[in-house]
C-alpha cells in the first residue's frame, strides 16, 4: 500500500496564528503590506485586506490601530458591526509612506512565512518519508509501455530518495517515465506550500500555479492560509536551463525574488530533461548539484550578501540521450546512485505501443502493418525502432486523410507513404 493513502498531509496542517507573534514576522513587514495593499485598492475594508494577506483580521487589528494612530490610514465608513467592517483609505501621509515602501519592493498579496517555518514544514512533509509500491508505480506508468526490468529498477530508485539518471536513445519515453514517477509521488499524499517566505526582510515567492496544483481541503479544519494545500509538485526544466536559473534572482522591476525551480520542487520531483543540451557545459551544471545531492541542503545568497540554507527535499531525475560517461566525471557519476537505461522497445512492446495509438485514434489495429514496418523499413534501411514511431507515423496517416478528405485507413501503402516523409527515405 502507498503511505498517506487518504491524501492527508503526512504531518498535519500549519496552525492558524492567533497573535502577531505567532506569524513569526516583523510587524513592520506586515504594516508595509497593509499600506501597499491599500495603495493599490484605494479603499478597502479591514477584512478584505486581511483576506489579501491570508491572515485573520483579529491578528492584524493592532496594526490597523497603529496605522490610525500614526495618521497613515483613515476610516471612510463602516459596513457592519465587526472591527473588520471598517472601510479604510490612505491619508496623504500614508500615500507618501506607500511610495517609500514601493521603492523597496512591489510585493503585495499573501503575507510570507518566516524562513524557519518554511524549512521546518519542508522537513516535516519530506518526499523521502513516502513509499511507492509496485501497484502504485504500475498505475502511474499505465500510459507508458515499459519492461518489467525497468519497473524493477525504478521502484528501489524512487523509494531510496536518491537521484536517478534515465538514459538511452531518444524517443523511447524517458520524459514520460519521469513524469509518471512524478505522478506516483503526487499520489502518495498532499503537502502545504507557502505563497512566499521571508528571509533578511526579503520576500521570496514560491507558489506558482504552473508547478503547484491546489487541492480542495474537505476536512474543514482551519489552518494558516499563507500556506496552500497542493499535490506534490513535478517541476520540469529542459534545454533552457542555465546556472543563473538555479540561484536567487531579484527582479529589478518587482523588487522581490522568485524562488528557483528546485525550491519550487521541494516535496516532489525535479526533472532535468535533455541533459547535455543546455547552453552551459553539463559538468558545470551538474557540479552545482554536488552539495545539495549529498547534504540535502542548498545555499543561496541575497543581493544584500546574506547567505542562508534551504532544504533540498526532492527526487531529482536527470534524462539524457547521451552516454552517461560523456557527461560527467567519476566523482559526480558516483553521486547519481541509480542509472537506468531506457532502451528501444522490443517487438512485443512496439506492437503494444502501436495498438494503443491506434485505439486512441479510433483506428483498427492491423498486425500486418507492424510486420510491414519491420520488414520494409527497420530491417531494409537499418533503422532502429523507437517508442515514438507508432504515434508519429499514425499522425502522418491521419494528417494525410484530413488533407485529402478521405477515410483514415491504416494500410501498408499509407504507412509506406508516412515512412518516406518521416524517415526521409528515397522513394
Amino acid at each position: 500500500m502507498r503511505e498517506h493513502e487518504t491524501g492527508e498531509p503526512p504531518t498535519g496542517i500549519p496552525p492558524l496564528p492567533q497573535t502577531l507573534e505567532e506569524t513569526g514576522l516583523d510587524p513592520d513587514l506586515l504594516v508595509q503590506l497593509i499600506v501597499k495593499t491599500l495603495h493599490y485598492a484605494g479603499e478597502a475594508m479591514g477584512s478584505e485586506i486581511a483576506e489579501d494577506l491570508r491572515l485573520p483580521y483579529f491578528v492584524l487589528d493592532p496594526l490597523f490601530q497603529f496605522l490610525r494612530a500614526e495618521k497613515l490610514i483613515e476610516v471612510r465608513g463602516v459596513e457592519g458591526i465587526e472591527k473588520g467592517a471598517y472601510r479604510y483609505a490612505l491619508t496623504s501621509l500614508g500615500r507618501e509612506r506607500a511610495r517609500e515602501f514601493l521603492t523597496v519592493s512591489f510585493y503585495v498579496g499573501p503575507a510570507p512565512v518566516p524562513l524557519a517555518q518554511y524549512a521546518e514544514r519542508v522537513r516535516r512533509q519530506s518526499v523521502y518519508a513516502i513509499r511507492v509500491d509496485r501497484e502504485a508505480l504500475q498505475a502511474a506508468l499505465s500510459g507508458v509501455v515499459v519492461s518489467d526490468d525497468v519497473i524493477d529498477q525504478l521502484g528501489p530508485a524512487i523509494n531510496s530518495g536518491h537521484s536517478i539518471l534515465l538514459y538511452g536513445p531518444s524517443g523511447n519515453g524517458k520524459t514520460l517515465i519521469a513524469e509518471a514517477i512524478g505522478a506516483a509521488i503526487a499520489a502518495a499524499g498532499d503537502i502545504f506550500i507557502p505563497y512566499a517566505f521571508e528571509v533578511g526582510r526579503q520576500v521570496i515567492k514560491v507558489f506558482n500555479p504552473v508547478d503547484h496544483v491546489p487541492v480542495e481541503d474537505a476536512s474543514g479544519a482551519q489552518h494558516d492560509r499563507r500556506w496552500i494545500r497542493c499535490r506534490r509538485p513535478t517541476v520540469f526544466v529542459g534545454g533552457e536551463l542555465t546556472l543563473e536559473m538555479l540561484d536567487l534572482r531579484l527582479n529589478p522591476i518587482s523588487k522581490y525574488y522568485e524562488a528557483p525551480p528546485q525550491v519550487k520542487a521541494n516535496g516532489g520531483v525535479f526533472i532535468l530533461d535533455d541533459l547535455g543540451r543546455q547552453l552551459v557545459r553539463p559538468r558545470d551544471l551538474l557540479n552545482r548539484w554536488i552539495v545539495p545531492l549529498e547534504k540535502r541542503v542548498d545555499y543561496f545568497t541575497l543581493h544584500t550578501g546574506e547567505k542562508f540554507p534551504l532544504p533540498f527535499d526532492m527526487l531529482v531525475i536527470f534524462a539524457t540521450n547521451l552516454a552517461p560517461q560523456e557527461l560527467v566525471d567519476d566523482a559526480f557519476f558516483r553521486r547519481i546512485r541509480f542509472k537506468i537505461r531506457v532502451a528501444n522497445p522490443t517487438r512485443p512492446m512496439y506492437e503494444e505501443i502501436f495498438r494503443r495509438h491506434c485505439e486512441q485514434r479510433g483506428l483498427a489495429y492491423d498486425p500486418a502493418v507492424v510486420e510491414f514496418l519491420y520488414r520494409e523499413v527497420y530491417e531494409k534501411y537499418g533503422i532502429e525502432p523507437r517508442g515514438c514511431h507508432p504515434r508519429d507515423l499514425i499522425e502522418h496517416v491521419v494528417g494525410r486523410a484530413k488533407f485529402t478528405e478521405s477515410p483514415t485507413v491504416l494500410s501498408e501503402e499509407a504507412i509506406a507513404r508516412a515512412c518516406r516523409s518521416y524517415f526521409a527515405l528515397e522513394p
